[in-house]
């Protein structure tokens, strides 16, 4: 951890220091209990959110490792993704995975130990010593060789205590921040919903239409198998459909014949929908194609709507398929209980709007532009936020650990942190618990053998 400016009555330990190995233990038969795995545990919130309930017959071989209240759980797999939690009091003396390090603390507050498991520093120092490529784990001792400063244990409780405190204002602020992206939705779907009932831009006579009468062509993608070396055509695929444009950062590529490449070029004005898809969000969903991505192709789980542009703007049809309106009918023509929903172009041709002139249509597409720019510019400003509230959290961790938060308190109360309340003392007593720990481990042993 390099070299650290320890604050007055601080010291350098490892966990391994401060803690004591747990117990495994064998679920037994017909008995039930409550399992922890690694997808039991909340990485947003830390928290333990879905154990399992099961018995020992039923039990994975996996589910070993005894844990006890006050307990820090760190995952040994993907130790980057930081799935680590404190176990509370109705975990008490349940079962954990293998595939977690248990840290047992001993004479330490266990509230800091668990912050500290989410500090930058840990994941980093733990996310460094793994090893494999397709399941990228850690090891126990990398955890418990883990360095780190270790204040007066009175001094921990009251760092613990202003994380506590510190932390929830910040996670509130994040929920904030992050209900915004919803907001904006919401906003964005109200805007549509004015554009295509006529409340954004009063319109004169407009006239009910099916998406087949303003279409000069409607036609499914290419089956041709592509792939990122395939060929020298780019493929749009359900990945590259964003909202209400095209993302090509994941493009693949075919080699077609010329009258493949006739029929199924896109063109500029050219409207994407995924046809077909396990969630029902996505069926449905259109994308505009731009200049730049003209003479690309297809695949066969997208259909191309072609407008004709004396009749409709692609922008205003756009608006129409992504409008509740549309949406709603498609949802209930695509749903399926095999578990794929699907539309097909005879249905998609048959999804009646109103459509106003071309000239109210402009304005109404210049309108839901201005709008949709607004809410934008919103969750700009409200995600660069978000990313320094969750720089912030880490911000107050390090000066947490470097006794920044503490630094009056250690002013006022001096005698807590010197002489045998230090935290060099607080080692020599936690070595004397732990062998007495061990010693009482090996009597229990002897006894049952």
């Amino acid at each position: 951890m390099g070299d650290v400016h320890l604050p007055q009555g601080w010291c350098i330990s490892k966990i391994s220091e401060i803690s004591f190995k747990g117990e495994q233990r064998k679920p037994s038969g017909d008995k039930e209990f409550i399992y922890v795995d690694i997808g039991s545990i909340n990485r947003d919130s830390k928290c333990i959110e879905s154990p399992l309930k099961i018995t020992g017959k039923n039990a994975p071989s996996r589910a070993r490792k005894v844990i006890n209240t006050g307990d820090v759980l760190v995952s040994l797999t993907r130790p980057n993704l930081n799935a680590v939690a404190l176990v509370p009091k109705d975990l008490n003396d349940q079962i954990a995975s293998t595939g977690f390090e248990v840290i047992k603390s001993v004479w330490v507050d266990s509230r800091y130990i668990f912050a500290l498991t989410r500090s930058k520093d840990f994941i980093d120092s733990i996310s460094g010593a793994v090893q494999g490529a397709l399941y990228p784990a850690a090891k126990s001792s990398d955890v418990q060789a883990y360095k780190f400063s270790l204040p007066p244990l009175e001094e921990q409780k009251v760092i613990a205590d202003k994380l506590d405190a510190l932390l929830t204002k910040v996670e509130k602020n994040k929920a904030r921040l992050e209900r915004i992206s919803e907001l904006m939705k919401a906003f964005r779907q109200s805007v549509l919903s004015a554009a295509v009932s006529g409340k954004l831009v009063s319109v004169n006579n407009p006239i009910t239409v099916t998406v087949g009468e303003i279409a000069t062509d409607i036609r499914y993608g290419t089956s041709k198998k592509c792939d990122y070396n395939g060929g020298q055509t780019p493929v749009i695929r359900i990945p590259n459909i964003s909202d209400r444009k095209l993302n090509t950062s994941d493009l693949k590529y075919a080699d077609f014949t010329e009258k493949e490449l006739k029929t199924l070029a896109l063109k500029v004005g050219d409207i994407l929908v995924i046809r077909s898809n396990g969630s029902l969000d996505l069926v449905g969903k259109p994308a505009l194609v731009e200049q730049k991505y003209e003479g690309f192709l297809y695949a066969g789980y997208l259909i191309r709507i072609r407008c004709n542009e004396k009749k409709i703007l692609p922008s205003f049809l756009l608006n129409i398929m992504n409008s509740r309106v549309v949406r709603d009918v498609v949802e209930i023509s695509s749903r399926s209980t095999s578990g794929v929903n699907n539309i097909n172009s005879k249905e998609l041709a048959a999804l009646k709007f109103v459509l106003p002139s071309i000239e109210e249509q402009a304005e109404i597409v210049q309108y839901v532009e201005k709008f949709f720019d607004f809410a934008d510019s919103i969750e700009q400003k409200a995600n660069v936020a978000l990313e320094r509230v969750n720089n912030l959290t880490q911000s107050i961790f390090a000066k947490a650990f470097r006794g920044e938060l503490t630094a009056d308190w250690r002013t006022a109360n001096p005698d807590l942190v010197s002489g045998e309340n230090s935290a060099e003392s607080l080692l020599e007593k936690i070595k004397a618990e732990r062998k007495a720990l061990e010693a009482a481990k090996k009597t229990r042993t002897r006894k049952n053998v």
